[in-house]
């Protein structure tokens, strides 16, 4: 056996990949002038070191974690989908759509039929490009990107056209009812005498994207459905050829992915935004491609990529505001974390399976 240990391959190459984008985001701000370790400091301190920054990191967390299962279904059954920004702007529209047009009484009630709305409205969106791909052989890397612009012009067009109350001036749709409204994080802790940072937006929906990290392992490791998505993302000529049907599995694989993208839309239009604006994805859809990528596709690891991208957001938004570090400059940082621990990521990972061969040589001998 060649290969590294698994542990290596799921710990040491991410761990490796990060600490080479660190010393190269190092260099970047010491080529501006200013102190690394002073802004490594400030991030932590700014995204860990009070219940208000960890309300923010947990919140961009809990999209990534939705958008990173997306990717990360698509990709076991080897379809490389990169339109969950699509689907889950799509999937904002499924739950505008059932908060505005029900005068819910309890978000209890309210919650999971905008689950429903949302993950209906981004498997459809996911449907189109998956049938393309599954019947038609259309490349779903091309059709994904493309949908994504076809859900920017749909949204759109709704929230000025349709959605958008009488008199308004702003593109987007009215604020929902009381009773579609979610509780934050400080007010489920609060009657257990934790007093979490109030302005944080991280609300009830981290738990279900907690939820779906549990539900996604179940079904892609313990279910028949999971075996076959797994078995023809290894090999499409050996799934047929055990009585797996391709294109069944690839159009219910986008389903799902679709869906799980749409879910987004719940923590940043339901929880946080309580109304349903243009941009509300704020990129979360491609994060999750990266975020899918370090955490090996697997929802262990998907959780912690996506927290240590929260951390890169919300931390990337100290810095750009008590520093004179520009905006862009954090947009690199982030992009060079992506750049390592996905584009080079055979950059470590090939010297370690070498070294580790060449250690399991040396015991042999």
């Amino acid at each position: 056996m060649d290969k590294m240990p698994a542990w290596a391959d799921a710990i040491l190459v991410p761990l490796i990949s990060i600490l080479l984008a660190a010393i190269l985001s190092a260099l970047v701000i010491l080529a501006i002038g200013e102190d690394p370790v002073a802004a490594v400091k400030l991030m932590v301190t700014g995204a860990l070191g009070s219940s208000y920054g960890w309300g923010f990191t947990l919140y961009y967390a809990t999209n990534f974690l939705f958008t990173g299962l997306a990717f990360a279904i698509a990709s076991h059954a080897g379809l490389f989908n990169i339109g969950s920004e699509g689907q889950a702007m799509i999937g904002g529209l499924g739950v505008a759509i059932v908060c505005l047009m029900i005068p819910w009484p309890h978000w209890a009630l309210a919650l999971p039929a905008a689950i429903l709305g949302a993950a209906a409205f981004g498997a459809l969106w996911a449907l189109i490009p998956g049938w393309l791909q599954a019947k038609r052989g259309s490349h779903i890397v091309i059709t994904t990107i493309m949908f994504n612009f076809i859900a920017a012009a749909v949204l759109n067009y709704v929230l000025v056209n349709v959605l958008r109350p009488e008199g308004s001036m702003d593109p987007a749709s009215a604020k929902f009812p009381e009773g579609a409204h979610l509780p934050t994080l400080h007010e489920m802790l609060l009657p257990l005498g934790i007093n979490f940072s109030k302005a944080a937006p991280v609300n009830v929906s981290l738990l279900i994207a907690l939820l779906a990290c549990v539900l996604v392992w179940v079904l892609i490791w313990r279910t028949k459905l999971g075996y076959e998505i797994r078995a023809l993302g290894h090999s499409e000529s050996a799934s047929r050829y055990a009585g797996i049907p391709p294109v069944k599995i690839v159009v219910i694989a986008m389903l799902i992915s679709g869906g799980l993208a749409g879910c987004m839309a719940i923590n940043n239009v339901m929880g946080e935004a309580e109304r349903l604006v243009l941009n509300a994805t704020e990129g979360a859809g491609f994060i999750g491609i990266a975020v899918a990528l370090m955490g090996r596709n697997h929802p262990l690891g998907i959780l912690l990529a996506a927290i240590l991208f929260g951390f890169l957001y919300q931390g990337g938004a100290e810095l750009a505001l008590w520093t004179s570090i520009p905006r862009e400059l954090i947009l690199v940082i982030q992009a060079l974390v992506i750049l390592f621990t996905g584009a080079l990521d055979n950059m470590v990972r090939m010297p370690l399976e070498r070294l580790f061969l060449a250690l399991r040589k040396g015991r042999a001998s």
